[in-house]
């Protein structure tokens, strides 16, 4: 079984386009899946789960892109050099890690 977990803050516009397509990858996966997301919503939160941006996707406790732990979280949106990933690279991923 896979862990996914997303973490995100509401003010952030890519959060409801990435919790989509996780959505999305997640129905198309034949594996078995926990899934929750975690809404941060104070400073405190961020530091306590090293919070790398919003949106940040989780599968198995790593990052989707390999991000480390960041030194100093914030209640911050996340830039994604390449764009967001999309439902077949979450797909993807969920395959290559079942």
């Amino acid at each position: 079984m896979l862990d996914i977990e997303v973490q995100y803050i509401e003010s952030c516009p890519n959060s409801e386009p990435l919790l989509k397509r996780i959505k999305e990858a997640i129905a198309k996966y034949t594996g078995k899946v926990s899934y929750s997301e975690v809404i941060v919503q104070t400073n405190e939160e961020a530091d306590k789960i090293k919070f790398r941006g919003s949106p940040t996707l989780l599968i198995n406790n790593q990052d989707f892109e390999g991000l480390p732990e960041i030194e100093s979280p914030g209640l911050t949106c996340r830039y994604y050099p390449n764009g967001l990933p999309t439902t077949e690279e979450i797909l993807a991923m969920l395959n290559e890690l079942e």
